[in-house]
Protein backbone atom coordinates (compact mmCIF):
# COMPACT_ATOMS: atom_id res chain seq x y z
CA UNK A 1 0.00 0.00 0.00
CA UNK A 2 2.79 2.55 0.86
CA UNK A 3 5.05 1.52 -1.78
CA UNK A 4 2.12 2.13 -4.13
CA UNK A 5 1.26 6.05 -2.48
CA UNK A 6 5.21 6.63 -2.99
CA UNK A 7 5.33 5.30 -6.74
CA UNK A 8 3.08 7.88 -7.39
CA UNK A 9 5.24 10.55 -6.36
CA UNK A 10 4.30 11.00 -2.60
CA UNK A 11 6.94 11.47 -0.14
CA UNK A 12 4.75 11.23 2.59
CA UNK A 13 1.23 9.57 3.28
CA UNK A 14 -1.68 9.69 5.72
CA UNK A 15 -2.75 6.73 7.86
CA UNK A 16 -6.28 7.09 8.01
CA UNK A 17 -9.89 5.13 9.47
CA UNK A 18 -9.54 2.19 7.44
CA UNK A 19 -6.06 0.97 8.49
CA UNK A 20 -6.90 -2.87 10.33
CA UNK A 21 -4.28 -4.12 12.71
CA UNK A 22 -3.73 -6.74 10.40
CA UNK A 23 -1.43 -3.79 8.37
CA UNK A 24 0.32 -2.42 11.03
CA UNK A 25 3.26 -4.91 10.54
CA UNK A 26 4.10 -3.81 7.11
CA UNK A 27 3.19 -0.09 7.82
CA UNK A 28 5.87 -0.08 10.69
CA UNK A 29 8.30 -2.37 8.40
CA UNK A 30 7.93 0.47 5.10
CA UNK A 31 8.24 3.47 7.82
CA UNK A 32 11.07 1.88 9.27
CA UNK A 33 12.95 1.24 6.38
CA UNK A 34 12.71 4.90 4.79
CA UNK A 35 10.18 3.97 1.70
CA UNK A 36 7.80 6.39 3.07
CA UNK A 37 7.06 8.69 5.99
CA UNK A 38 4.06 9.62 7.55
CA UNK A 39 2.29 13.16 7.70
CA UNK A 40 -1.46 12.52 9.51
CA UNK A 41 -3.27 9.48 11.23
CA UNK A 42 -6.95 9.71 10.85
CA UNK A 43 -8.90 8.61 14.07
CA UNK A 44 -9.30 5.80 14.75
CA UNK A 45 -6.28 4.33 13.40
CA UNK A 46 -5.74 1.30 13.64
CA UNK A 47 -9.08 0.19 13.47
CA UNK A 48 -10.43 -1.28 16.41
CA UNK A 49 -10.19 -4.94 16.94
CA UNK A 50 -13.10 -6.56 15.27
CA UNK A 51 -13.98 -3.55 12.95
CA UNK A 52 -12.81 -3.77 9.29
CA UNK A 53 -13.82 -1.13 7.73
CA UNK A 54 -13.22 2.61 8.04
CA UNK A 55 -15.18 3.69 10.81
CA UNK A 56 -13.91 7.23 12.07
CA UNK A 57 -17.37 7.47 14.35
CA UNK A 58 -17.57 3.72 15.05
CA UNK A 59 -17.23 5.69 18.86
CA UNK A 60 -18.27 9.10 19.38
CA UNK A 61 -17.35 11.92 21.90
CA UNK A 62 -20.97 13.34 21.97
CA UNK A 63 -22.60 9.81 22.58
CA UNK A 64 -24.92 9.86 25.61
CA UNK A 65 -23.74 6.29 26.67
CA UNK A 66 -20.58 7.17 28.88
CA UNK A 67 -19.15 3.36 28.07
CA UNK A 68 -19.38 4.69 24.13
CA UNK A 69 -17.50 7.65 25.04
CA UNK A 70 -14.79 6.37 26.96
CA UNK A 71 -13.96 3.59 23.71
CA UNK A 72 -14.14 6.69 22.11
CA UNK A 73 -10.90 8.22 24.53
CA UNK A 74 -9.76 5.05 25.07
CA UNK A 75 -9.38 4.22 21.03
CA UNK A 76 -7.63 7.48 20.33
CA UNK A 77 -5.26 7.69 22.92
CA UNK A 78 -4.28 4.35 21.11
CA UNK A 79 -4.39 6.48 18.02
CA UNK A 80 -1.66 8.89 19.68
CA UNK A 81 0.50 6.45 20.72
CA UNK A 82 0.53 4.42 16.81
CA UNK A 83 0.88 8.64 15.39
CA UNK A 84 4.01 8.37 18.01
CA UNK A 85 5.62 5.40 16.86
CA UNK A 86 5.54 6.46 13.23
CA UNK A 87 6.31 9.98 13.54
CA UNK A 88 3.44 11.24 12.38
CA UNK A 89 3.23 15.21 13.44
CA UNK A 90 -0.93 15.37 13.71
CA UNK A 91 -4.38 13.60 14.24
CA UNK A 92 -7.14 14.32 12.44
CA UNK A 93 -10.18 14.26 14.88
CA UNK A 94 -14.15 13.68 13.92
CA UNK A 95 -15.74 15.32 16.96
CA UNK A 96 -19.14 13.73 17.15
CA UNK A 97 -22.61 14.38 15.99
CA UNK A 98 -26.34 15.61 17.20
CA UNK A 99 -28.05 12.48 18.02
CA UNK A 100 -32.01 12.31 17.07
CA UNK A 101 -31.57 14.83 14.41
CA UNK A 102 -33.85 13.75 11.41
CA UNK A 103 -36.09 15.44 8.78
CA UNK A 104 -39.56 16.09 10.13
CA UNK A 105 -42.10 12.83 8.48
CA UNK A 106 -42.74 14.24 5.25
CA UNK A 107 -39.28 14.45 4.14
CA UNK A 108 -38.09 11.89 2.05
CA UNK A 109 -34.71 11.51 0.23
CA UNK A 110 -35.22 10.28 -3.95
CA UNK A 111 -34.21 6.75 -2.47
CA UNK A 112 -36.46 6.75 0.83
CA UNK A 113 -36.10 8.12 4.35
CA UNK A 114 -32.98 9.94 5.02
CA UNK A 115 -30.92 12.48 7.04
CA UNK A 116 -30.90 16.21 6.36
CA UNK A 117 -27.81 16.22 4.17
CA UNK A 118 -28.19 13.41 1.94
CA UNK A 119 -31.90 14.65 1.52
CA UNK A 120 -31.19 17.85 1.01
CA UNK A 121 -28.44 16.66 -1.51
CA UNK A 122 -31.15 14.76 -3.35
CA UNK A 123 -33.09 17.96 -3.65
CA UNK A 124 -30.68 19.53 -5.83
CA UNK A 125 -30.21 16.75 -7.96
CA UNK A 126 -33.33 17.08 -8.82
CA UNK A 127 -33.30 20.17 -9.29
CA UNK A 128 -36.05 21.18 -6.20
CA UNK A 129 -33.36 23.75 -4.60
CA UNK A 130 -36.01 26.79 -4.96
CA UNK A 131 -38.85 25.00 -3.92
CA UNK A 132 -40.80 26.47 -0.79
CA UNK A 133 -40.02 22.41 0.44
CA UNK A 134 -36.22 22.37 0.04
CA UNK A 135 -36.24 25.83 1.92
CA UNK A 136 -38.48 24.25 4.66
CA UNK A 137 -36.05 21.63 4.69
CA UNK A 138 -32.88 24.38 5.24
CA UNK A 139 -35.17 26.13 8.39
CA UNK A 140 -35.84 22.69 9.77
CA UNK A 141 -32.31 21.68 10.23
CA UNK A 142 -31.42 24.78 11.41
CA UNK A 143 -33.70 24.81 14.22
CA UNK A 144 -32.81 21.15 15.02
CA UNK A 145 -29.08 22.06 15.33
CA UNK A 146 -29.89 24.70 17.90
CA UNK A 147 -31.93 22.32 19.81
CA UNK A 148 -30.07 19.65 20.05
CA UNK A 149 -26.67 20.71 19.95
CA UNK A 150 -25.76 21.82 23.50
CA UNK A 151 -25.27 18.89 25.75
CA UNK A 152 -23.10 16.88 22.89
CA UNK A 153 -21.03 19.90 22.56
CA UNK A 154 -20.30 19.99 26.09
CA UNK A 155 -19.22 16.10 26.20
CA UNK A 156 -17.29 16.56 22.93
CA UNK A 157 -15.01 19.52 24.44
CA UNK A 158 -14.78 17.66 27.55
CA UNK A 159 -13.10 14.78 25.26
CA UNK A 160 -11.18 16.94 23.69
CA UNK A 161 -9.70 19.07 26.63
CA UNK A 162 -8.08 15.25 27.81
CA UNK A 163 -6.90 14.18 24.16
CA UNK A 164 -5.20 17.57 23.83
CA UNK A 165 -3.42 17.32 27.10
CA UNK A 166 -2.25 13.89 25.67
CA UNK A 167 -1.14 15.08 22.73
CA UNK A 168 0.49 17.73 24.36
CA UNK A 169 2.53 15.40 26.68
CA UNK A 170 3.17 13.45 23.32
CA UNK A 171 4.97 16.52 20.93
CA UNK A 172 1.23 15.45 18.54
CA UNK A 173 -1.19 18.04 17.23
CA UNK A 174 -4.55 17.68 16.69
CA UNK A 175 -7.07 18.84 13.67
CA UNK A 176 -10.36 19.49 13.99
CA UNK A 177 -12.08 18.51 10.99
CA UNK A 178 -14.91 20.72 9.03
CA UNK A 179 -17.59 17.85 8.11
CA UNK A 180 -19.35 17.56 5.21
CA UNK A 181 -22.90 16.37 7.36
CA UNK A 182 -25.21 18.93 9.10
CA UNK A 183 -25.49 16.43 11.91
CA UNK A 184 -22.19 16.77 12.76
CA UNK A 185 -19.89 18.65 14.77
CA UNK A 186 -18.72 21.45 15.60
CA UNK A 187 -20.83 23.41 13.37
CA UNK A 188 -19.41 25.11 11.15
CA UNK A 189 -20.00 28.99 12.13
CA UNK A 190 -19.09 27.76 16.10
CA UNK A 191 -15.41 26.47 14.61
CA UNK A 192 -13.42 29.61 15.92
CA UNK A 193 -15.15 29.85 19.06
CA UNK A 194 -14.97 25.96 19.84
CA UNK A 195 -11.17 26.21 19.12
CA UNK A 196 -10.60 29.34 21.62
CA UNK A 197 -11.06 27.16 24.60
CA UNK A 198 -7.52 25.18 23.59
CA UNK A 199 -3.97 26.22 23.40
CA UNK A 200 -3.69 26.88 19.93
CA UNK A 201 0.21 25.04 19.87
CA UNK A 202 -1.67 21.46 20.06
CA UNK A 203 -5.65 21.77 18.93
CA UNK A 204 -5.58 23.22 15.46
CA UNK A 205 -8.60 23.60 12.29
CA UNK A 206 -8.50 20.79 10.19
CA UNK A 207 -9.91 22.24 6.60
CA UNK A 208 -11.73 19.54 4.33
CA UNK A 209 -11.75 21.66 0.80
CA UNK A 210 -14.70 18.68 -0.32
CA UNK A 211 -16.93 19.09 3.11
CA UNK A 212 -16.91 22.85 2.75
CA UNK A 213 -17.49 22.86 -0.81
CA UNK A 214 -20.69 20.99 0.36
CA UNK A 215 -21.87 23.18 2.41
CA UNK A 216 -21.99 25.65 0.02
CA UNK A 217 -23.94 23.63 -1.64
CA UNK A 218 -25.66 23.38 0.49
CA UNK A 219 -26.30 26.75 0.97
CA UNK A 220 -24.51 26.39 4.82
CA UNK A 221 -21.63 28.99 3.96
CA UNK A 222 -19.04 30.61 1.32
CA UNK A 223 -15.92 28.38 1.53
CA UNK A 224 -13.50 30.81 0.66
CA UNK A 225 -14.61 33.17 3.57
CA UNK A 226 -15.59 30.27 5.89
CA UNK A 227 -11.48 28.97 5.81
CA UNK A 228 -10.32 32.82 5.56
CA UNK A 229 -12.15 33.18 9.26
CA UNK A 230 -10.09 30.08 10.09
CA UNK A 231 -6.86 30.49 8.48
CA UNK A 232 -4.97 31.77 11.69
CA UNK A 233 -6.01 28.23 13.21
CA UNK A 234 -5.11 26.08 10.21
CA UNK A 235 -3.44 22.84 10.65
CA UNK A 236 -3.92 21.38 7.10
CA UNK A 237 -5.59 19.87 4.27
CA UNK A 238 -7.70 17.58 3.05
CA UNK A 239 -7.32 18.00 -0.74
CA UNK A 240 -9.86 16.97 -3.21
CA UNK A 241 -13.15 18.01 -5.38
CA UNK A 242 -16.76 17.98 -5.73
CA UNK A 243 -18.78 16.61 -8.31
CA UNK A 244 -21.90 18.76 -7.58
CA UNK A 245 -23.82 18.86 -5.46
CA UNK A 246 -22.24 16.06 -3.25
CA UNK A 247 -19.46 13.15 -5.08
CA UNK A 248 -16.96 14.20 -3.11
CA UNK A 249 -12.99 12.86 -2.96
CA UNK A 250 -12.66 13.93 -7.33
CA UNK A 251 -9.90 14.73 -9.02
CA UNK A 252 -8.75 18.64 -8.40
CA UNK A 253 -9.37 20.50 -11.25
CA UNK A 254 -12.59 18.62 -12.22
CA UNK A 255 -15.11 19.86 -10.10
CA UNK A 256 -16.51 23.13 -8.21
CA UNK A 257 -13.63 23.75 -5.45
CA UNK A 258 -11.91 27.31 -6.82
CA UNK A 259 -8.56 26.21 -5.39
CA UNK A 260 -7.07 29.69 -6.90
CA UNK A 261 -9.48 31.74 -4.48
CA UNK A 262 -8.42 29.58 -1.40
CA UNK A 263 -4.55 29.88 -2.12
CA UNK A 264 -4.36 33.19 -0.29
CA UNK A 265 -4.72 31.13 3.38
CA UNK A 266 -1.92 28.50 1.96
CA UNK A 267 1.22 28.53 4.00
CA UNK A 268 4.18 26.58 3.49
CA UNK A 269 3.78 25.24 6.85
CA UNK A 270 0.88 23.99 6.35
CA UNK A 271 -0.42 20.03 5.85
CA UNK A 272 -1.51 19.19 2.38
CA UNK A 273 -3.43 15.42 1.88
CA UNK A 274 -4.49 14.31 -1.08
CA UNK A 275 -7.99 12.29 -0.45
CA UNK A 276 -8.69 10.63 -3.16
CA UNK A 277 -11.56 8.46 -3.80
CA UNK A 278 -9.78 4.33 -4.19
CA UNK A 279 -11.63 4.26 -8.16
CA UNK A 280 -9.32 7.43 -9.08
CA UNK A 281 -6.66 6.58 -11.94
CA UNK A 282 -2.79 6.78 -11.33
CA UNK A 283 -3.26 9.76 -14.03
CA UNK A 284 -6.00 11.46 -12.70
CA UNK A 285 -4.29 11.60 -9.02
CA UNK A 286 -0.99 12.41 -10.85
CA UNK A 287 -2.77 15.45 -12.70
CA UNK A 288 -4.76 16.71 -9.63
CA UNK A 289 -1.83 16.83 -8.01
CA UNK A 290 -0.72 18.98 -10.42
CA UNK A 291 -3.44 21.01 -10.79
CA UNK A 292 -3.39 22.15 -7.05
CA UNK A 293 0.33 22.46 -7.27
CA UNK A 294 0.63 25.01 -9.73
CA UNK A 295 -2.27 27.16 -8.32
CA UNK A 296 -0.83 26.59 -4.64
CA UNK A 297 2.66 25.72 -5.20
CA UNK A 298 4.90 23.02 -3.68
Amino acid sequence: MLQEIASLGFDFAELSHGIRVSLVPGILAAVDAGEIRISTLHNFCPLPLGVNQAAPNVFQFTARDPRERESALKQTFKTLDFAVRVKARLVVLHMGSLAGMKPKSGFLGLFGPEDFTDTLLDMIAAQQHESPKFQQLLADAVEQQEKLKAEPMQRTAAALHEIAARAAELGLQLGIENREALEEVPLDGEMTQFLTGFSSATVRYWHDTGHAQIKEHLGFLHHVTHLGQLADQLGGFHIHDVEFPGRDHREPGTGTVNFAALKPFVRPEHIKVFEFSPGMKPEEAKRGVAHVKQLWGP
